[in-house]
């Protein structure tokens, strides 16, 4: 085992003895929970038990609860469902900010909505409707291009037809 896993809680790397040294308990109280199959610790390659640190939390939960009165597969259940309801309480509140964050996603997507609408109205609401202001300007709505010739006048303008009443 290298240096670097020294921290990791799930490294298998005390044996049954060493195990029971670090959490006060009679190895026989370790090997009873393998047997139960409670907890599993991996095997060497010469078949001893290894233990992971947090396979030791475990027992030594089990083993407090075991010296409060429990039977060892009552204490073992009480531990196993702890522990699930703490997977529970993780999964909710994981759900909770999922949920949190998609409704603040939703607010903003309906707010950018309402203002694109607003946006796209803002013009024809000053000028009134578009066929208000096609006639206010003297075209006939749907009339299309004014045509080249209507343009056109056969007499030049003078600067005093422009200005002249």
């Amino acid at each position: 085992m290298g240096a670097e896993g020294l921290d990791d809680e799930d490294v298998p790397a005390l044996t049954t003895g060493q195990a029971a040294d670090v959490i006060g308990v009679q190895p026989a109280f370790l090997r009873s929970l393998d047997a139960g199959q409670m907890v599993r610790p991996t095997r060497s390659a010469g078949g001893h038990r290894r233990w992971t640190r947090r396979q030791l939390a475990l027992a030594a939960r089990v083993r407090a609860l075991f010296d409060e009165g429990f039977t060892l597969t009552a204490a073992w259940k009480v531990v196993s469902l702890e522990d699930r309801v703490d997977e529970v309480t993780h999964e909710r509140d994981l759900a909770l900010a999922d949920l949190e964050r998609t409704r603040r996603d939703l607010a903003r997507v309906r707010r950018e909505s309402a203002e694109a609408v607003k946006a796209r109205t803002e013009p024809t609401a000053r000028s009134g409707s578009p066929e208000r202001a096609h006639r206010a300007s003297g075209l006939r709505r749907g009339t299309g291009p004014v045509p080249a010739a209507a343009c056109s006048s056969t007499t030049p303008a003078t600067t005093t037809d422009i200005t002249s009443p």
